[in-house]
């Protein structure tokens, strides 16, 4: 899906992951942390592209959904990301730490001036 970068279609991607969650056979709670974790790419790929659009693209998996945000951004050294004080929090900087808590598998590619990829997994019937 190719997305406007406006905040208000957050609703959207989260009710449309939603729905392919529950197609899949995920539990609400599952679904949930799904959600959660989507809006929390579409919103560092909506404060961080460059361009008027990004791209979600969801893929079923036998065992599973895995969800890519890519945005157009700047992009950023992955090295330099440090885990976040959870004593003192920010209000920026929890975004990726959240995904990662939320999801099973994640990754980040990130190139300087080339933009950005969030991929994340959740499987069927797996606590983490």
């Amino acid at each position: 899906m190719e997305i406007t970068s406006n905040p208000q279609y957050v609703g959207i991607i989260r009710l449309t992951t939603s729905g392919i969650a529950n197609k899949i056979g995920f539990p609400i709670d599952d679904i949930e942390d799904i959600k959660v974790a989507v809006s929390e790419a579409c919103t560092n790929a909506i404060k961080h592209s460059n361009d008027d659009i990004f791209n979600i693209t969801f893929k079923i998996l036998d065992n599973g959904l895995n969800i890519e945000i890519q945005d157009n951004g700047q992009g950023y050294d992955i090295s330099k990301i440090k885990a976040p004080d959870l004593e003192n929090p920010k209000e920026n900087g929890l975004g990726l730490f959240i995904i990662q808590s939320l999801m099973d598998d994640v990754s980040i590619e990130s190139n300087d001036k080339d933009g950005t990829i969030i991929k994340m997994t959740k499987y069927l019937g797996v606590d983490i």
